[in-house]
């Protein structure tokens, strides 16, 4: 996973002694969120390199996603949504 440069911003406050170690801990939290923040970006990338690769070997990428989502929804609520869907197309009479 590659990482990216941080240019950081220097900005010369001088900070009484009580506030420095609230100081230092909003800037590791900082970088923090930055770093994890790539990471994501770095996961988001090969989600779609995974997409790009069922592609090229026939699958289709939405129904891939749609699979996706039905299996995160619940037993229940993924029964409950097929029902609603089954009386739509019914009453447009699509079948």
């Amino acid at each position: 996973m590659a990482t990216a440069t941080t240019n950081q911003i220097s900005i010369p406050v001088d900070l009484p002694a009580a506030h420095r170690p609230a100081d230092d801990r909003l800037r590791l939290l900082i970088e923090r969120i930055e770093r994890l923040d790539e990471e994501r970006k770095g996961i988001g990338d090969d989600i779609k390199d995974v997409y790009l690769e069922g592609k090229s070997a026939g699958y289709d990428p939405r129904a891939m996603r749609q699979v996706i989502r039905i299996r995160k929804m619940r037993p229940d609520d993924r029964k409950e949504r097929q029902a609603i869907l089954d009386v739509y197309l019914a009453a447009l009479g699509i079948d």
